[in-house]
């Protein structure tokens, strides 16, 4: 009997990791009729975790309205995990990218404030410990915004508070933690973090993940001199020093504000997520597991889903198969962290919205083709 397991991230703005897993399952059931697929669609900290989680718990989901990336206020979902204890946050949902058109996307000005809004909401519903998936952000404010929200004050040289955005961190002066929340005293917070990168410098949250964000080459420079400075005073007002620890860099610097100004620690995302469905004894009576993301890249490498997983499935000796929406720049760079091999779902020239919209039907004929491959191969066997 082949075992085939299919554990995809979503593929972001296009297709949820659950539809992702159903297309792959019926592209695969073209090719291996017989085959029995396990569907365990995966996410990393970014946008899809909260769903993940509470579906592979039993939980149950939350709305609440909370600050946008841009300052409008929007409805975010969240999580109760099956313990009825724990609360999932997806900073994706209340400061993350999709939420801010194209046109307006500029993380000096774009804040976390809404994620430590979400925060409140699990503080107040009396929820003491919560898991913070850090993935898909919108900002570059070192989470200024989120520890706003949890009562830190931000100001000028004048006193004047600071407004939103990264771009203000460069005008801080001082630091308040006084009026922190004290319910954080009694809360434990895992930061579900999807990349290693470290604060500043060239593979910091400016310099490696503003661009996608928005951020010129010379906005790039402005931003990371601005989380540098933060840096400093966060260490003046807090006594730690995490700017250069890993994931620190997380969400245009949301895992240094995390770390500054709660009790949390930080943490693989997908190994979480991993964790929490039973992958471990799942895979290791696989045949082959199908992973995949919208886009896999050299930032795949830090980190993300696929590589979580194949780092697992290679502990019993399991291929992995990656199949994406793209293949960027270092996407090969994965090959060395125990993923065997790549393919694009794109089966001729097309632009990037007209993939994005066809995504299910690319993703379902892509995962037939790269199944004819591995027949050929004779991998079932």
């Amino acid at each position: 009997m082949l075992r085939i397991v299919v554990a995809p991230d979503s593929y972001k703005g296009s297709v949820s990791a659950l539809g992702v897993a159903q297309a792959m399952t019926r592209g695969i059931l073209q090719v291996f009729p017989d085959a029995e697929v396990r569907q365990l669609p995966i996410a990393d900290g970014g946008e899809g975790t909260v769903e993940a989680l509470v579906s592979a718990t039993g939980g149950q989901f939350r709305h609440s309205p909370v600050t946008g990336p841009l300052g409008e206020i929007i409805s975010a979902q969240w999580g109760i995990l099956g313990d009825g204890q724990t609360a999932v946050i997806e900073m994706a949902a209340a400061s993350g990218l999709p939420l801010v058109p194209i046109g307006r996307r500029n993380p000096q000005i774009t804040t976390t404030l809404g994620t430590g809004e979400l925060i409140c909401a699990a503080l107040d519903a009396g929820l003491r410990r919560i898991i913070i998936g850090i993935g898909g952000s919108a900002t570059n404010d070192a989470g200024m915004g989120m520890a706003r929200a949890l009562g830190v004050r931000f100001t000028d040289a004048e006193g004047n508070s600071l407004p939103e955005g990264g771009a203000a961190l460069a005008r801080l002066w001082r630091i308040d933690t006084t009026g922190l929340d004290p319910r954080l005293l009694e809360t434990q917070i895992t930061v579900a973090c999807d990349v290693d990168n470290p604060l500043c410098g060239p593979r910091g949250a400016s310099t490696i993940f503003g661009p996608q964000k928005g951020a010129t080459p010379q906005m790039v420079a402005e931003l990371d001199s601005a989380l540098a400075h933060f840096a400093i005073c966060a260490q003046e007002a807090t006594g730690r020093q995490v700017a250069w620890q890993a994931g620190a860099g997380a969400a245009g610097g949301l895992g240094a504000g995390l770390l500054f100004f709660t009790s949390a620690k930080l943490k693989p995302g997908v190994d979480i997520v991993l964790d929490a469905v039973g992958f471990a004894g799942i895979v290791r009576e696989a045949s082959f597991v199908m992973t995949g993301e919208g886009r896999t890249d050299f930032q795949t490498a830090f980190g993300k889903a696929p590589v979580g997983v194949a780092r697992v499935a290679r502990q019993f000796g399991v291929p992995v198969f990656c199949l994406s929406g793209g293949l960027g720049k270092g996407a090969n760079d994965v090959l060395a962290q125990g993923i065997d091999a790549l393919m694009s779902i794109c089966d001729r020239p097309m632009t990037l919205d007209e993939c994005m919209s066809s995504g299910e039907a690319l993703i379902e004929s892509g995962a037939a083709r790269l199944c004819q491959i591995i027949r050929a191969a004779r991998l079932d066997r």
